[in-house]
């Protein structure tokens, strides 16, 4: 059964017996918090990497439990199937999982969101951390900006459709609106703040692009 109350993350700390693989750190709980932060001189991570940190620790643990290969091209391959957009993938590889003995449905349903994580650092452990300052960020501004507005108006639009019961438990669902960045010469999406960080949309085509700006 998949986790479904409290707080997501610490149930599936939980419910998996997931532990601190880090010697520096007593429990899961304080390897997050310093990965975030940045604490003893760690590269400092955001909710999204951190996120797939996390659900990937997961993976590899009831990977290691099942007997089933753990390299790092392995799990990050069934990490990006499970939580990618292609139904017919996903559901072939929860197919093979369950297949071998790993519960695989409920393995996607307990992998928690990066609003999740926000939410578990900033309120269940009491995280902070000073922003980071950027020369101009106005751009990163304007896209959060424009998030939060969709956020609101969605949320003010799924209250009045669980009025009419509609929606059940739409107001109070959690609301997560993201900003995909395709890639104009194949079917490459990533979100707006990946791209970001990384630098491009695309590996494949970016040389091409970049040429193609440039000329």
């Amino acid at each position: 059964m998949a986790v479904d109350s409290g707080c997501k993350v610490d149930a599936v700390i939980d419910k998996y017996g997931l532990a601190s693989t880090d010697p520096v750190y007593d429990t899961l709980d304080d390897g997050l918090l310093a990965r975030w932060t940045g604490a003893d001189d760690r590269t400092e991570m955001g909710y999204r990497s951190l996120t797939a940190w996390f659900n990937k620790r997961l993976l590899k643990q009831v990977y290691t439990e099942h007997g089933r290969e753990t390299l790092d091209t392995r799990v990050d391959s069934d990490y990006d199937t499970l939580r990618g957009d292609d139904d017919l993938r996903r559901d072939e590889l929860i197919e093979r999982l369950q297949a071998t003995g790993i519960p695989g449905a409920s393995l996607h349903d307990d992998m928690v969101s990066w609003g999740t994580m926000r939410t578990h650092l900033n309120d269940c452990l009491d995280g902070e951390k000073e922003p980071r300052k950027a020369t101009t960020n106005w751009e990163q501004e304007s896209v959060a900006t424009a998030k939060t507005v969709v956020e609101r108006k969605a949320e003010t639009a799924l209250s009045s459709l669980a009025k009419k019961g509609d929606i059940d438990g739409g107001d109070t669902a959690e609301i997560e609106a993201q900003i995909q960045l395709g890639c104009p010469d194949c079917p490459t999406r990533v979100p707006f703040d990946v791209a970001l960080e990384r630098g491009y949309v695309c590996k494949q085509h970016r040389s091409a692009n970049l040429s193609t700006h440039n000329s």
